[in-house]
């Protein structure tokens, strides 16, 4: 299993040359995958701009969005051509888009963008995606196809949109029982929509190392899922991992889990944090 690093976004971050940091610490440390998350209605930076300095800091190192609000990118072909842009300043290869349809309301009204309407939105931005990648006319990515499509959620919607349009799925800050709920959902309908081999699943979980990780971890997720309730957010916070123990203990449980890759998302902006974790994993 594959072990990503996800950049302290939602966290109280207050220099974006710190995500950059992040970046190259984390390609130098041999970590897979370096990953965005998005939100409009938070401190959340843009997850492509973010990636885009992450490319041209770093030349090894996998770039993903997870997840990137799909619906809210409203000029599809402005869209396409950016993620094309991004794939050539990264190369080929290096670049996977993670897409969802959002939940939150306020992301959506503070767009102008219909919430009802999303899912319409969203398949007729894959449509644009699909069509601009042979273009003749207009910026073909780097990647051939272009870059390769995960997608989350748990929806029948979700389902359908792995297997027609993508790779795998990409499962946010789920737990193992999560994960090992879903999956047979997700093989059934890839292998009914007659898919070769198998989807790759992708898992994120939280964390925070050093001596004030607890303090960390409170300040970064508390705020962040308020809007769920106290109770989600002291789930979210309970979850996260704090200790190299913890940390060890989650790899094997979702490498068990049939996870591919496992995305553990900082929660002290400090870039430090990427050399405690690779000590923590032993790497």
């Amino acid at each position: 299993m594959d072990i990503g690093i996800g950049l302290p976004g939602h966290a109280p971050w207050t220099d974006g040359r710190q995500l950059v940091a992040w970046a190259r610490r984390a390609e130098a440390r041999g970590f897979s995958t370096v990953a965005v998350s998005d939100r409009l209605r938070w401190t959340t930076p843009e997850p492509l701009t973010v990636l885009a300095a992450a490319a041209g800091a770093t030349s090894r190192v996998r770039l993903l969005t997870s997840v990137l609000l799909a619906p809210l990118r409203t000029n599809h072909r402005l869209f396409a051509k950016t993620v094309a842009t991004l794939d050539h300043v990264a190369g080929p290869g290096r670049l996977r888009l993670g897409l969802a349809a959002g939940f939150r309301t306020d992301d959506f009204t503070a767009s102008g963008v219909d919430y009802a309407g999303r899912g319409e939105a969203f398949a007729a931005l894959l449509e644009t995606l699909r069509d601009t990648a042979d273009d003749p006319g207009g910026l073909r990515p780097a990647t051939p196809g272009g870059p390769p499509l995960l997608f989350g959620g748990t929806s029948r919607a979700a389902l359908r949109r792995i297997a027609a349009h993508g790779t795998g799925w990409l499962a946010g800050t789920a737990s193992v029982a999560d994960v090992e709920a879903f999956t047979p959902q997700l093989h059934a309908a890839w292998t009914a929509a007659g898919r070769a081999g198998t989807p790759r699943i992708v898992v994120s979980a939280m964390f925070a190392l050093g001596p004030h990780a607890g303090a960390s971890v409170a300040r970064a997720i508390g705020p962040y899922y308020a809007f769920a309730g106290e109770e989600w957010a002291r789930e979210g916070i309970a979850a996260a991992c704090t200790s190299a123990q913890q940390l060890t203990a989650a790899v094997e449980a979702f490498e068990r889990a049939g996870c591919d890759e496992l995305i553990l998302t900082g929660n002290d902006p400090d870039p430090v944090q990427v050399d405690l974790l690779a000590e923590a994993l032993g790497r």
